[in-house]
């Protein structure tokens, strides 16, 4: 009973891509095999029909199409919950005075020290 109910769940993963907010929905979501990275599976979208509600999701499904399984950076998860049903995948722009910032990351130079230590 309990490998039925684990099947049945579902993610809301928002992370940012590129100055966006991504917003999909994922039946798997975990710590995955590559060290600083989220790994999602079975992403869900919504049925195609003729009436385009968010052209984003179209935009989304089209990025996504063939995809098995996505590794998201993790300093760029903003916030992963279960839900009970899925809602409107999408993007959305990051407000220049909004309060959503990507994670600094440390800056490294190739070629090692220029001290010759």
């Amino acid at each position: 009973m309990m490998g039925a109910m684990a099947s049945h769940r579902l993610y809301k993963v928002t992370f940012l891509n590129q100055g966006q907010v991504y917003e999909i929905y994922a039946r798997s979501v975990n710590q995955g095999g590559l060290l600083g990275f989220v790994e999602v599976e079975g992403l869900v979208f919504g049925e195609k029909t003729t009436v385009v509600v968010d052209p984003s999701e179209e935009r989304l499904q089209r990025e996504f199409e063939g995809v098995k399984r996505s590794y998201l950076p993790m300093h760029s998860v903003i916030r992963i919950d279960e839900v009970e049903k899925k809602g409107q995948s999408r993007i959305t722009e990051v407000a220049k005075d909004g309060n959503v910032a990507a994670f600094p990351v440390p800056y490294f130079r190739s070629g090692g020290d220029s001290s010759g230590s």
